[in-house]
């Protein structure tokens, strides 16, 4: 074999991992958030996208335009509009027009909202504690580290 051919033998292992990477990050997200959807909504009656909402709302304690929930969560206003509807409905978020713009729509979270939130919060970080119990501090700061480099973005886009 000559050093060309090790080199491009090398390249395609390499190629291989990574893609073996993105599907275990894959499916480990994926695991994950259908544990904490279904606790979510056995214990609390709320959608993981509820529960999205909520802290997204919980950090912006003044409340936000619909648009930059939408934003802030990568969905659709559409999408974000239906979750709100029934947050508003379980009395959890109040809704109101945007002064100096009737067509903008403001959230923020009742007293109701903010206690239940805080409630479900501690319950959840208790739930991903337990799902990632099987890494070390050391570990889990490694992965935070690593992970934050798919954050930067891709060359010549």
């Amino acid at each position: 074999m000559t050093a060309r051919t090790n080199r491009l033998k090398a390249q395609r292992s390499v190629s291989k991992n990574k893609l073996r990477l993105w599907i275990r990050l894959l499916r480990g997200t994926r695991y994950m958030e259908s544990v904490l959807r279904a606790r979510l909504r056995k214990r609390y009656s709320v959608t993981l996208s509820q529960f999205d909402v909520l802290a997204a709302l919980s950090r912006s304690r003044g409340g936000m335009i619909m648009s930059e929930v939408s934003r802030l969560l990568m969905v659709s206003n559409g999408n974000i509009t239906g979750i709100v509807d029934r947050l508003v409905d379980e009395g959890l978020v109040i809704r109101s027009l945007r002064e100096g713009d009737r067509r903008t729509s403001f959230v923020r979270l009742t007293g109701k909202g903010q206690e239940k939130f805080k409630r479900m919060a501690e319950q959840h970080e208790k739930w991903v504690n337990e799902l990632l119990q099987d890494f070390s501090p050391e570990e889990t700061d490694d992965l935070i580290t690593m992970l934050s480099r798919l954050k930067k973005p891709i060359p010549g886009r």
